[in-house]
């Protein structure tokens, strides 16, 4: 398959990333295609049993198979890597898929991780659950305090592990330092970085190893598809993570793979817009709710270390009200506009109460020790008109008596 011309690394990784975002990675066949191509093939011929046989040794280059190579995930793939930074990304079905994978193809027993205590809820299922049963030792701390790694931190300590913001309670980690602490003593960083997505927040930036992706949320970002992605160095992905994923074969698949790629080309207006969006909505719920955590607000106790390490807010913030469930169900149910969803990095305006939904499966103590209480709700501002989101959430409140 032919390149367009200048699409080579020595010039596509000194484009900007809103040009990045648009023709990063693009591969173009012998019809000449300005759109990607979706190719949906399971397999490759080849033109003689020599080439297949060179193909997979590694002696020649071309496709074998769509669970290791296909030209639409490879676009994909190239243009998560342009925009994040790094030398190599992989993508996967879900976030889900790319945070499991990302952890147990470099952890095995015997081996210990840190973990923050606030993350969504099925990544403290892998921290809590199922790393234990393969013999993997966990710690989970706060992970606002730099200290707690220190002291957490063991001979035997192979990763860290973290969301910042953190889902739903955007606890904001800082980068430098608990990336520097990892690094001085050997550990490999891994950041969940969905809710900022490398738009607003380029982890390795500021000394990660490894960032991992729900691109389901604001990269495909209308609420279409579902997919995941992990970005390194070319060693962690290919030496690392690919025997893992190529072995287990959470593949994403080219259609949702392409969906994805139209996705980006809007990322960066739509995360930008909507976090201005966020930021009217925000002001206006600070004034109405007993407590709002939003880390572009003065109010949030990390606000200025969030503005110095994000380019914007992001379109997601949480708010308490002060009726446990019920109240906050209530509201729920009186919104006309904003829709009860447990998704996240929609155009639209989606609302949720975790401890009901996303972190249904943590056990009480440990959502409590998070942060996530039945007085908490989580909000994705969209593109739509803030105004009309204000006056939906107004209404909503004043029937529950807020």
């Amino acid at each position: 398959m032919k390149r367009r011309t200048g699409q080579d690394q020595s010039i596509t990784r000194q484009w900007r990333p809103a040009t990045q975002a648009v023709r990063g990675g693009t591969a173009r066949s012998e019809f000449g295609e300005t759109s990607e191509a979706i190719f949906l093939t399971s397999g490759y011929s080849y033109d003689c049993a020599g080439d297949a046989a060179a193909r997979f040794a590694g002696e020649q280059v071309g496709m074998t198979y769509s669970r290791l190579q296909n030209p639409t995930v490879e676009m994909l793939e190239s243009r998560i890597a342009l925009l994040e930074g790094a030398e190599a990304c992989r993508t996967m079905t879900t976030g889900m898929a790319a945070m499991t994978a990302v952890l147990l193809c470099q952890l095995q027993q015997g081996d210990h991780l840190v973990g923050g205590r606030a993350a969504f809820g099925s990544c403290r299922w892998l921290t809590d659950t199922l790393l234990p049963k393969f013999g993997i030792e966990t710690t989970v701390v706060d992970a606002r305090d730099p200290q707690q790694w220190i002291d957490a931190a063991r001979p035997n300590t192979k990763v860290f592990f973290f969301e910042t913001p953190a889902n739903p309670t955007m606890d904001v980690v800082d980068l430098k330092a608990v990336c520097a602490i990892a690094r001085d003593r050997g550990i490999t960083t891994v950041v969940d970085n969905a809710f900022a997505t490398p738009a607003l927040q380029r982890p390795m930036e500021w000394g990660a190893d490894v960032t991992a992706y729900s691109a389901t949320k604001m990269m495909d970002g209308q609420g279409r598809v579902l997919a995941g992605a992990v970005c390194g160095t070319s060693q962690f992905i290919n030496d690392v993570l690919l025997p893992f994923t190529r072995n287990t074969g959470p593949t994403l698949s080219a259609f949702n793979a392409w969906v994805v790629l139209k996705g980006l080309e809007t990322l960066d207006l739509r995360i930008r817009r909507q976090s201005e969006n966020s930021m009217k909505v925000g002001a206006f719920l600070e004034a109405r709710v007993p407590r709002i955590l939003h880390p572009g607000l003065a109010s949030h106790p990390q606000h200025t270390l969030a503005m110095a390490q994000m380019d914007a807010c992001g379109p997601i913030f949480a708010f308490e009200v002060d009726g446990g469930r019920k109240q906050a169900h209530g509201l729920l149910d009186a919104l006309a506009l904003v829709d009860i969803s447990n998704n996240i990095g929609d155009s639209r305006s989606l609302m949720t109460h975790p401890a009901s939904t996303t972190h249904y499966g943590v056990a009480e103590d440990k959502r409590i020790e998070m942060g996530v209480t039945e007085n908490l709700l989580r909000l994705n501002v969209g593109l739509e008109d803030p105004q009309d989101v204000i006056e939906d959430l107004d209404q909503a409140l004043t029937k529950v008596g807020l």
